[in-house]
């Protein structure tokens, strides 16, 4: 193994979950349709547009299921027999709960805070001989290789081309230190041995590439589909440089991800996945590319040069399932839901090991681009320029850095999961002159409609929302209207008995008696001004 391959690490310890690890895509589909998640179509369905539109629209029903489509137009006398599964996680939280290894009903916040505490374990993969690989069950090499033999779909009318993904693992090797990225990056078919890779500025995957050619040397690439939706969630994520997202997954799992080895790379491949190419990229091999639907609901850049994979290997289980991510407009965006969570909990992560005090919780709107466009942040407010702090942070840390427009910051009082309070406080504690500041020239991406002309679209820029209560007037700031918490024990024990609809609502703040609250220039008293009576202690 390389070196990143070995290396272990300690972290926190987390509480098992009740029930064994999923172990690959099949597993996780036969956990949905036991909690009534899941649809199967066993007529054709044609794979241009048609099942990117069922997928489109059941995302906007509520409950809204995976939909395992088990015939292709055109297909249905192929020998390898693939299956197509869209709308993989959607909008269900339930879905994003149980592929994190939690239960489903596990309220937002609270998985959000879980998976941000699993993010601090990690377990490095375990190599498994290419026996215990199912995917090596058919194995096509040189010239027997044919991504044509494959359904791969169109989602878009506009679409370039047919797109495999981007629900897949993309292997590479950081050609200096060796350690190994998963990435989710779509990949266009541009023939039956070749496949273009998109790739924005900055992405691991794109950095890799790039340093192998500076060296004149090729680089080898796996890509996986019908995977384990948890390496979908993993692979999204902006980690250290050093540091494999098998890792992660081992540790957000409880426990090692089986890999073996390639037949034609060296690279070590989730050996549970449904269908694995192999290939090199050679240097400075490229072909036109795109445009394509992307996550913030428009096509992406136009047609350019992008990485072009010469596949070596195709290998792939009986029956395989190919995994199909919809970029749409929110709720149809297939990353917006698990997004959301996972990347709430990885900044989340970032300020716990920043050692910033008091963050209640975090949260990235699903509605934001798929994810990426809003960064919610509730804190305790502890000393002057917390917030400040907070918010320039969340705007910043890797986690967060890439493309987020708006971050805002709320009290402990408001649950950042509620857009109904987060507005709420936006409205009512928050003065525009005084509590927005813009940060200039931060990371983006050519898929951010907004920046023109799109040279400009790597550079964009952040707006920092203070919607706190002034720190320095918080014993003066006017009182919000609570429950008291016996009143509201009253009525909860009383809702069904009243015949009151649904569950009683959860309630984050409550009347709470006055206290003193201290500042580090000097203590105050509720209801005097700052700086009254200086030095009490």
């Amino acid at each position: 193994m390389a070196k990143a391959e070995k290396r272990s690490s300690h972290a926190a310890s987390i509480k098992e979950p009740p029930h064994e690890p999923i172990q690959d895509l099949r597993d996780w589909l036969e956990r949905v349709d036991e909690i009534g998640e899941l649809i199967r179509i066993k007529e054709p369905l044609d794979a241009t547009e048609q099942m990117s539109a069922i997928g489109y629209l059941v995302a906007k029903q509520n409950p809204s299921p995976a939909i395992l489509m088990e015939k292709t137009k055109g297909f249905e006398q192929s020998p390898i027999g693939a299956r197509h599964l869209w709308n993989i996680l959607g909008p269900s939280f339930k879905r994003i709960a149980l592929t994190l290894e939690e239960p489903p009903d596990t309220p937002t916040l609270e998985l959000i805070r879980r998976v941000k505490d699993k993010l601090k374990r990690r377990i490095p993969p375990r190599e498994v001989q290419k026996s215990d690989a199912a995917f090596y069950e058919n194995s096509k090499t040189g010239d027997q290789v044919d991504l044509e033999a494959l359904p791969i779909a169109k989602h878009w009318p506009l679409d370039g081309g047919r797109y495999a993904g981007t629900a897949d693992a993309v292997i590479t090797r950081d050609p200096d230190t060796g350690y190994l990225n998963i990435g989710t990056y779509r990949m266009m078919l541009q023939g039956k041995k070749e496949a273009g890779l998109y790739l924005s500025p900055g992405k691991d995957a794109r950095l890799h590439i790039t340093r192998a050619w500076q060296k004149g040397e090729a680089i080898p690439v796996a890509a996986c589909w019908g995977i384990d939706p948890l390496f979908m969630v993993i692979g999204s994520q902006t980690f250290a440089k050093n540091v494999s997202e098998y890792e992660f997954a081992g540790g957000v799992k409880g426990q090692p991800i089986p890999v073996v080895r390639g037949a034609t790379t060296d690279l070590l491949i989730p050996a549970n996945a449904e269908i694995v190419i192999e290939g090199i990229i050679k240097p400075n091999s490229v072909k036109t590319e795109g445009p394509f639907g992307e996550f913030p609901g428009y096509y992406g850049r136009p047609e350019a040069g992008c990485p072009l994979v010469e596949v070596t290997a195709m290998h792939y289980r009986n029956k395989p399932i190919l995994t199909n991510a919809l970029m749409a407009d929110y709720p149809s965006n297939e990353q917006s839901g698990f997004f959301s969570i996972i990347r709430s909990a990885r900044i989340w992560d970032d300020f716990d090991k920043l050692g910033i005090p008091g963050i209640q919780g975090v949260y990235c709107h699903p509605a934001g681009a798929g994810g990426f466009g809003m960064t919610i942040l509730s804190l305790e407010q502890r000393y002057a320029g917390h917030a400040a702090q907070a918010l320039a942070l969340a705007a910043q840390v890797p986690g967060g850095a890439y493309y987020t427009k708006w971050i805002i910051a709320v009290d402990e009082d408001v649950d950042p999961t509620d857009m109904d309070q987060v507005i709420w406080a936006m409205s009512s504690r928050s003065n525009p002159i005084e509590d927005i500041d813009v940060l200039r020239n931060t990371w983006s991406t050519w898929l951010d409609p907004t920046q023109n002309p799109p040279e400009e679209r790597p550079y964009g820029s952040k707006a920092l929302i203070n919607a706190c209560k002034e720190h320095r007037y918080l014993p003066v700031f006017s009182k919000r209207t609570a429950l008291r918490k016996e009143v509201y024990d009253q009525v909860a024990g009383m809702w069904k008995k009243l015949g009151l609809p649904g569950e009683t609502p959860k309630v984050r703040a409550f009347e709470q008696e006055s206290k003193v609250v201290y500042h580090e220039v000097g203590g105050f008293e509720p209801g005097k001004q700052p700086g009254e009576d200086k030095g009490k202690k």
